[in-house]
């Protein structure tokens, strides 16, 4: 779900490997292509003539992050109906010389606040860039300080993936957070989507004088400017996607990838762990390793694993973990707390997500079921969970479950269908947990004009300019730092090697981004 600035990471990810070698040979990218500018957005001068009021955005910040509010139309179909606040910010280029343009970003979700991070990528980016672009951020709409969705969600509400036995607490734990964002929030609900928010995105570069922008998007936000090179194909400038969704999968789907692709990852991890047998004591061979953590999943099913604080059962840690088997020497040191506890020794407390925001977890659902339909029928889900459960059965129970998009309205525009040949980077780690490898080869075969920089073995959600779970990888932001710098993508798609050690930054979360 949304990228915080990707200080506050509290769960150890390790990537592994060398670092790459060379930067490829580069080409001038493939022209903007086929796609018609988008129609259903006509906007208004009253929206593309604003002058924004830009201020200090805080007394503790620094004077150069300033921030103001626009205004963007509810439903761009309609300009002259309701309009609401759209939160912006920039630093402007470091050097007036050398500037090219304005550089948009998103940090993931959907339901990440993006206001902030023209300050975190001030620090991350090389001068090279920051001298070069004015970095713009905004709160995508529903979100932060542009016209939160705030469902009233509880505690317990905001809790996903889930996976109730019996099967009805899921239906009912997906009816109930759909009724309370329609009652909270109906009249915002059917707007609060991407395609709604890739509109915003140009009428903010309106208002700030620009005929094109550039972009770094991440998890989540590969799908935003995805979208945006779709409706606006001639005002896309420099593109750069970093662990990229798969637009087709858009979004059912792409959950449910998750439990495919965790398969592989944890005979991955078998394998590397069982290497390792004198340092963590799971077993000697790959079957071994398999044993052990699949015999802490049925005994924490009959009698919960107490870590700390925490009662956890085998549903649990299939939840947890699924995501930390991509990062290997994380999830050993995970299981091996688990063992231990299991075996009544003391450990430390069980590492956990930050608390989730009702707005964080109100948007995520607004966005998801807003901007793709989803089967109605529970029983649908039901038929789902338990084939999958059978065919991955680290997740596949969850991946396929319930969730409430069943009993959302049903989106008021089409999915946006993604295929042109705008020029674009896409940055992805081969053991990513969230937007998988496989998904970032979908969103290349969209993207037409695309290339794909690949991390070999590389691991975690994240690739470059401080996205990372550990150092960046030179390789791949060297790629991508050569590409906004003179808009000439790689000759072919380039293969890096992963970098080595470096401990977690990042804190996760339950959807795209982490």
């Amino acid at each position: 779900m949304p990228r915080s600035v990707p200080r506050h990471r509290l769960l150890p990810l390790l990537a592994l490997g060398a670092t790459a070698a060379l930067l490829p040979g580069l080409v001038t990218s493939p022209a903007s292509a086929a796609p018609r500018q988008d129609t259903g957005s006509r906007h208004a001068a009253r929206f593309t003539h604003q002058t924004p009021d830009w201020k200090r955005c805080g007394a503790d910040t620094p004077a150069r992050y300033q921030c103001a509010t626009i205004k963007v139309p509810l439903d761009h179909r309609d300009p002259d109906g309701t309009v609401i606040d759209l939160a912006i910010s920039r630093i402007r280029a470091g050097d007036a010389g050398k500037r090219r343009g304005v550089l948009l970003s998103n940090p993931g979700g959907p339901g990440g606040p993006g206001l902030d991070l023209p300050l975190y990528l001030s620090g991350e980016m090389p001068r090279s860039v920051t001298d070069r672009y004015d970095l713009i951020g905004f709160d995508p709409r529903g979100i932060g300080k542009s016209t939160p969705v705030n469902c009233g969600l509880t505690e317990a509400e905001r809790q996903w993936p889930r996976n109730y036995r019996p099967f009805g607490g899921n239906v009912a734990w997906a009816k109930t957070v759909a009724d309370k964002c329609r009652a909270q929030a109906g009249d915002l609900l059917p707007h609060m989507t991407t395609r709604n928010t890739a509109r915003d995105m140009d009428i903010l570069r309106a208002v700030l004088g620009e005929k094109k922008i550039s972009y770094f998007g991440v998890s989540y936000g590969t799908a935003l400017g995805a979208v945006y090179t779709q409706l606006f194909p001639r005002r896309a400038d420099r593109f750069v996607l970093d662990s990229a969704v798969d637009p087709k999968l858009m979004w059912r789907e792409m959950f449910r990838v998750w439990a495919p692709e965790a398969e592989p990852a944890f005979a991955r991890w078998s394998r590397w762990t069982a290497e390792r047998s004198a340092t963590y004591h799971l077993g000697k061979t790959p079957a071994e390793v398999s044993a052990t953590f699949w015999k802490l999943v049925e005994r924490a099913d009959r009698d919960p694993i107490v870590v700390g604080t925490e009662k956890l059962t085998g549903t649990d840690i299939r939840a947890f973990l699924r995501r930390e088997f991509f990062t290997v020497r994380s999830a050993a040191e995970l299981v091996a707390l688990l063992r231990d506890a299991a075996a009544g020794k003391p450990v430390p407390e069980f590492p956990s997500a930050p608390e989730s925001t009702d707005n964080l977890v109100s948007s995520l659902w607004t966005v998801v079921c807003g901007d793709a339909p989803a089967p109605r029928d529970p029983e649908t889900y039901r038929r789902d969970s338990i084939r999958d459960a059978a065919r991955y059965p680290l997740f596949g129970d969850f991946a396929s479950n319930i969730n409430p998009c069943a009993f959302w309205d049903r989106p008021v525009e089409p999915v946006t269908k993604v295929d042109n040949k705008v020029g674009t980077l896409i940055l992805q780690n081969e053991w990513d947990s969230q937007t998988p490898l496989s998904t970032a080869r979908g969103m290349h075969r969209a993207l037409k004009g695309s290339r794909l920089v690949t991390v070999d073995e590389g691991e975690g959600h994240g690739v470059a300019y401080g996205m990372a779970a550990g150092p960046a990888n030179r390789c791949a932001q060297d790629t991508a730092t050569a590409y906004l710098l003179s808009g000439r993508l790689p000759a072919k798609d380039v293969t890096c090697r992963a970098t080595p050690g470096g401990k977690p930054t990042k804190p996760a979360s339950p959807a795209f981004s982490g």
